[in-house]
């Protein structure tokens, strides 16, 4: 038996060999960069101190996690990073969807292009530059301040303004990611058999039909494994944007768990406890993760595995 299964490997190899030397780089990268590193995820139950390493660092169980629950921004962190991620979820996932199906209507093909252009670029822009010009936009003399003006609106300084601060960093979001979000449900669009929509026509049904009989159900299961994508990394709020947008007056609303991280474990050094609350960061991503695929296989025939 193992021969037979020896032979066969050996067999495979010749024929598949420089697929599997393709493939090879990801999976070194992967090993490297993300298997690796959960090693250290050990010192999160450690006093961990960088003289003694990992092992030989005293084991102090869930003294770190206990440490965090009690802490007084436990509560804040906790609210701000989830209301930030529902209304990005709520907001930021189906307008890539809306985009797209928009842009699938377009006919003339030049609009098209400036339109995917004009809605790709700032993707590709810095977010040392967004926050810049959200920044100099958002002052009393600025952009956003200037419309507030022309529509009889009072002048703010709005990113001193708690209240308003995830207004802007959600719009900001979805501004920055709309268009190359739309890329890949352009592209499922593009797979929907044109049959389908002149059986409909046929059928009598109008623009607004077609969407939800024809298209819409067509890419279901694109935007499904979307969600449970998206809904996997639901908690991960890049602390940079954050750093570079809050400030004192705004810590009520835009403090969340990742700047709070940055905070204790590159500038307080507290690696233990900093690991200790991205380790719990993690895990509720991961049960969000099954928990929507789970549902999806349970509610559809689509799921990651």
């Amino acid at each position: 038996m193992k021969q037979k299964l020896m032979h066969s490997v050996r067999k495979d190899w010749k024929k598949n060999w420089s697929l599997y030397v393709l493939v090879l780089p990801v999976l070194l990268f992967f090993l490297i960069f993300q298997y690796r590193p959960m090693y250290g995820a050990i010192i999160a139950f450690k006093d961990y101190t960088p003289a003694l390493g990992i092992e030989k660092s005293e084991w102090i169980g869930l003294e770190n996690f206990t440490r965090f629950f009690q802490s007084v921004y436990f509560g804040r962190l906790l609210k701000n990073t989830l209301l930030l991620s529902i209304y990005n979820l709520i907001f930021g996932f189906p307008a890539p969807i809306i985009l797209a199906l928009l842009l699938n209507e377009v006919r003339n093909r030049r609009f098209k292009s400036l339109a995917q252009t004009i809605t790709y670029l700032p993707h590709f822009i810095s977010l040392i530059v967004v926050t810049g010009m959200i920044t100099d936009f958002s002052l009393t003399t600025g952009l956003f301040n200037d419309i507030i003006a022309l529509l009889g609106g009072e002048r703010l300084s709005l990113l001193q303004e708690a209240g308003l601060y995830r207004t802007i960093y959600v719009a900001s979001s979805i501004w920055q990611e709309v268009g190359w979000g739309s890329i890949i449900y352009l592209s499922a669009l593009s797979g929907v058999d044109s049959q389908l929509y002149e059986a409909a026509q046929i059928d009598g049904a109008g623009k607004w039909k077609q969407l939800i009989h024809v298209t819409l159900p067509a890419i279901a299961p694109t935007i499904i494994i979307m969600l449970i994508l998206k809904m996997g990394t639901l908690m991960n709020m890049g602390y940079e944007k954050t750093l570079l947008l809050y400030n004192p007056s705004t810590y009520e609303t835009a403090d969340i768990i990742s700047s709070y991280i940055y905070r204790v474990g590159l500038l307080e050094q507290d690696w233990s406890y900093s690991t200790a609350i991205g380790l719990f960061n993690s895990v509720i991503n991961f049960g969000l993760l099954l928990a929507t695929n789970k549902l999806s296989k349970r509610f559809s025939e689509t799921s990651l595995w």
